[in-house]
Formats: structure tokens, C-alpha cells, sequence
């Protein structure tokens, strides 16, 4: 038998929690109509399966695989340009909205200054703006205003990943040991030379990590935006499933798997690195 000091302490408020989110869960699913019985419905394993078997044989025409490398090309390039942009923006913000390098966060017990406050709360709410709005709005504004085209594609990746990087790239400034950061801005180093030789050395793996991630998102963002006209594979998809070449979607499909499984080597490569 168990005895009350073998008990986990944690186990009733565990099970309290999860019995919470159950009963949250429930309404959720009821509003968002959620019904899983329709896949098993006859018509529509048979209309699934239609559409699936038109996708073999995947499409392997030299024309096709020339237009297939171009538009591969041009998603890659989209989404990089897009990412480069977003970083202009977002390492300065980051710095800007986080007290890694804030004298009185090094100062023991120190107060944070008023005009510290004044322009961290501002930068923040900058991000909050950026990335609340999705791309694909994004991509909807910028193709009216400059056409059809790659264009818009990068320019709304840039707006709105610049948002979710520079407020990652904070927390992660704040979340790294801190301390040979304040060493150095106690024994009176610049920011710059307490973020390069503090803070930065401790945090590379993780923020390499994360910017990968983020560039194999926008690669998947850049496909999306395709269909509103922002150009890259998402609108090679877009005019092949109105012709209804089911053989061209999945190649372009099996390209864009190649894709994320070089973001993920990628990844894994650059952590191993710096690890």
C-alpha cells in the first residue's frame, strides 16, 4: 500500500488541472463544430480517395520539373528575403524591449529607470502589432499595392516575422544566464561588448534553432501566400489544382516535403555546431 509520504503531492492538482481542461475543451470543440464521424461516411472516403488518386503518378515532365525548379527557387528566395528583412527589424527591437542589458537589472536590487520603461513598453507593443496580424493579410495589402509577384510575398513575411522573432529573441535574452552579461556592465563594459561576450554565447544554439524554424514557417507561409498571388510554389499549386493535374500538386508537394526535411538538417547541423 502507498503511504501518505510516497503519495506524489502533485498528483491531485494534476488530475484537477486536467479535469479543468476537459471541461474547457468541450465547449470548444461544440462551437467549432467538430465532427469526426463525417470522414467515415461513404461519400466522402470516396470522393477522398478520388482526389488522392489523382495525385499518381506525380508529374515528371522536363517542361514541368523546369517550371517545378523555378518555382522552388523563387519560394526559397522569398522566404530567405522575407527572413533577412524581419532580422533588420527584429534584432534591434529585441535589445530594445528586453532588460538583459538593463543597468538596473544588473545594479542588485536596482529599479528600472522610467526612460528605460518609456521605450521598452512602445517596442513591445510594435510587436504585438506585428505579429498579430497574419501574413497572409499581409500579402493581400502589399499585392494590391505593388502587384502580383514575389513582392508582396516578402515584404509581408518580413512585417510580421520581424514581430515573432524580436519578441522570441527577448525572451530568450532574458532566459539565458545573466550574469556574466551584468559582470561585465558592473565593471563598467558598453551593452554592446556585455551582449557579445554575456549574453550572446549562451543564447546562439537556441536562437540559431529558432531562426531555422522560423525560415522553414515562412518557407510554408510563402506556399500559402502563393494562392492570393504572391507567386513561388504556392501559385504553381493554386493554377494546377484549377486544371485539376493532380500528377503537378504532388510533386510540388513531394518538393515542399524535400524542403522542410533540409530545414530540419539544417537545424540540426548548426546546433551541433555551436552546442
Amino acid at each position: 500500500m502507498l503511504t501518505s509520504a510516497s503519495r506524489d503531492p502533485a498528483a491531485l492538482p494534476r488530475l484537477l488541472l486536467t479535469l479543468l481542461a476537459l471541461v474547457l475543451l468541450w465547449p470548444g470543440m461544440r462551437m467549432s463544430e467538430l465532427d469526426l464521424g463525417v470522414l467515415l461516411a461513404a461519400d466522402s472516403q470516396s470522393e477522398m480517395g478520388r482526389f488522392v488518386a489523382a495525385f499518381w503518378p506525380p508529374a515528371h515532365a522536363p517542361d514541368f520539373l523546369r517550371l517545378l525548379l523555378d518555382a522552388t527557387l523563387q519560394t526559397l528566395a522569398i522566404a530567405t528575403a522575407g527572413m533577412a528583412l524581419a532580422l533588420l527589424l527584429a534584432i534591434p527591437a529585441s535589445l530594445l524591449a528586453s532588460r538583459a542589458l538593463s543597468l538596473s537589472a544588473a545594479a542588485r536590487g536596482g529599479r528600472p529607470k522610467l526612460l528605460a520603461q518609456l521605450l521598452r513598453w512602445p517596442v513591445r507593443g510594435l510587436l504585438i502589432f506585428l505579429r498579430s496580424v497574419p501574413e497572409i493579410v499581409w500579402a493581400l495589402l502589399f499585392v494590391r499595392a505593388v502587384g502580383l509577384g514575389p513582392t508582396a510575398g516578402v515584404l509581408a513575411i518580413a512585417i510580421t516575422y520581424s514581430g515573432m522573432l524580436g519578441k522570441v529573441y527577448a525572451e530568450i535574452f532574458e532566459s539565458v544566464d545573466q550574469r556574466p552579461a551584468h559582470a561585465l556592465l558592473q565593471a563598467g563594459g558598453g551593452r554592446l561588448a556585455a551582449f557579445v561576450y554575456g549574453i550572446l554565447p549562451n543564447a546562439a544554439a537556441e536562437l540559431t534553432s529558432y531562426t531555422v524554424y522560423r525560415w522553414e514557417c515562412a518557407i510554408r507561409a510563402s506556399v500559402v501566400m502563393g494562392f492570393v498571388g504572391a507567386g513561388g510554389l504556392g501559385q504553381q499549386i493554386d493554377l494546377s489544382l484549377r486544371m485539376f493535374a493532380g500528377g503537378e500538386v504532388a510533386s510540388m508537394l513531394l518538393t515542399f516535403l524535400l524542403l522542410v526535411l533540409l530545414a530540419d538538417l539544417l537545424s540540426r547541423l548548426l546546433r551541433g555546431r555551436l552546442a
